[in-house]
């Protein structure tokens, strides 16, 4: 199974810029038309919150528009910039949506099983995972013994820049780690929020970041460094699982570069 991980567009809407200077709406169609280039093509993609920046209706309009132009299924969760009600309104036909409350749902057709989390705190950069959302969790993990995936926005885990580990998931990390780690068949824990390709090991399992579709923060290791962003190379994360072998996870950066072509 070959799984795409966009994240981190924060589209806004049509013709709109971010923060006056950032065509996010470009950056995301040649992601989209890179993830539909691909040879062999995805089977699905994740994408990871921050989907848009305000939560605002014709920013979701905007988004449906360009993701309808995935050639794959697509599965959404939100970030601390989305909306859950105008993001249920706007995609009515992906009924993996909860109609209420919190946008938390398994994926049990694929070769993995896929769970999303909801870390949204509406209002608020960081995450969290209240007792609500972390019981379900513990209900779904205790259903199966199979090779699982977690996909989740805010990181349950410090990165090292600074400003960014301050507004990681905040509330519930102790409790979903020790989850994690009870669950041996979590094979990997991905996330965005970060704008940056990061891994680590993290509560017995591997745990993993993907770049912004758009603008990255700042490689900015130096302690109480601020927030800072830099026009990186966009990318997403592709996670290749093969029995036996488990998730391998490689960074495909979206653009026009030299090659392929022999080393020699």
């Amino acid at each position: 199974m070959l799984i795409v991980q966009i994240s981190d567009p924060h589209l806004k809407a049509e013709g709109e810029l971010l923060y006056g200077r950032i065509d996010t709406q470009g950056f995301l169609e040649r992601a989209v038309a890179h993830v539909n280039g691909l040879d062999p093509r995805p089977d699905i993609a994740l994408v990871t919150g921050d989907l848009v920046d305000k939560g605002a209706p014709a920013e979701y309009a905007n988004l449906k528009r360009l993701l309808s132009r995935l050639q794959i299924p697509f599965h959404l969760i939100p970030g601390n910039h989305d909306a859950r009600d105008a993001l249920r309104e706007a995609f009515p036909e992906h009924d993996y949506l909860p109609q209420t409350g919190f946008l938390q749902y398994v994926l049990d057709d694929q070769p993995l099983r896929l769970i999303a989390l909801d870390t949204l705190v509406e209002g608020k950069g960081h995450g969290a995972l209240c007792g609500e959302r972390l019981d379900w969790l513990e209900a779904r993990l205790g259903e199966s013994d199979r090779t699982t995936l977690l996909f989740m926005h805010h990181p349950p885990f410090d990165v090292g820049i600074a400003a960014l580990d301050a507004a990681r998931l905040l509330e519930g990390g102790d409790r979903l780690e020790a989850l994690v780690r009870a669950h041996g068949n979590i094979e990997r824990v991905l996330c965005g929020h970060v704008h940056r390709p990061i891994q680590v090991r993290w509560a017995g399992t591997m745990a993993s970041i993907a770049p912004s579709t758009a603008h990255q923060a700042t490689l900015d290791l130096r302690d109480g460094a601020g927030l800072s962003m830099t026009m990186d190379p966009p990318g997403v994360a592709l996670h290749l699982w093969r029995p036996g072998t488990g998730v391998v996870t490689h960074l495909s950066y979206v653009g026009s570069y030299e090659g392929p072509r022999p080393f020699r």
